[in-house]
């Protein structure tokens, strides 16, 4: 049992179950516009994930702890590296295309963890992107959409059109109300001055701005050219389980409800589409 622990530990805490969800987000992206499955952007999108959070969450812990780091924390570093060689060997398989949009998401993605930003718009001096109050759900759910919808549609060398717009502010949308347990948990850890969405307006209203989220999804939804009731049936399972998670979320959650359940959700999606196809 210990070792289990140990081993599913290291998959939470190396993001390789963030990863999963944002693979499976993009394999979605793929069976929604019924194109074939592309190793190149889905290993891609998989290794980058894995590259950038743990650059992001351990990111400062490297730079002025690296003597004391524990064993695991070494361990995630090298698992990191090897990582970031696999993501840079698919990045040069993927289409000029996706290289440019790749410019615009590395640099916020940099930024995010590494300081930059003047002290007095901050409460600490972290100065970066991820501790400006107010922003990081929706940094995150920016990034998330235009990664999982729009990179496995480049290196298809498909066209942004108006249907490619509605996925992405679907995606977007979702990504928030996914990110809301999140941030429901983090109110006894977070600092006033991050102004997340239930430091603002507190709990239960957080919930209700979720619920009307997902009516936005279900929406938008509506809006484009689907006619197979495979999509609904998926879709009626993904809203299903999002809407679950948010109304049961509290500060006090069991230690992976949040960065294990909630994060599945992606993949019980991409499940469900799968398995119905």
């Amino acid at each position: 049992m210990k070792v289990f622990k140990s081993i599913f530990s290291f998959y939470i805490n190396s993001s390789i179950h963030v990863a999963l969800a944002v693979f499976a987000m993009s394999w979605i992206t793929l069976l929604k516009y019924r194109l074939p499955y592309d190793e190149n952007s889905l290993y891609f999108v998989f290794f980058a994930t894995i590259t950038a959070y743990n650059f992001v969450k351990y990111f400062g812990l490297a730079k002025f702890h690296h003597r004391s780091l524990t064993n695991e924390l070494k361990i995630i570093q090298l698992f990191s590296a090897f990582a970031f060689v696999l993501m840079c060997y698919f990045l040069f398989q993927l289409n000029s295309k996706v290289w440019w949009l790749l410019c615009v998401l590395a640099p916020i993605t940099f930024l995010y963890a590494v300081p930059f930003v003047p002290k007095r718009l901050l409460f600490d001096n972290q100065q970066n992107l991820r501790q400006i109050g107010g922003v990081k759900v929706y940094i995150i759910a920016l990034v998330w959409s235009f990664v999982t919808v729009l990179i496995p549609l480049l290196n298809f060398e498909l066209g942004i059109d108006s249907e490619v717009i509605i996925s992405l502010v679907q995606r977007f949308v979702l990504v928030i109300v996914l990110m809301l347990p999140f941030e429901i948990r983090d109110l006894q850890y977070d600092n006033l001055k991050l102004a997340t969405i239930p430091q603002k307006i507190g709990i239960k209203k957080t919930k209700i701005i979720g619920v009307l989220l997902l009516f936005v999804f279900c929406f938008l939804e509506l809006l484009k050219p689907e006619t197979s009731s495979n999509p609904i049936l998926s879709t009626l399972i993904l809203i299903s389980l999002t809407l679950l998670s948010l109304l049961f979320a509290s500060k006090k959650q069991t230690k992976y409800y949040s960065s294990f359940w909630v994060e599945s959700i992606p993949v019980f999606w991409l499940l469900a589409l799968l398995l119905f196809a």
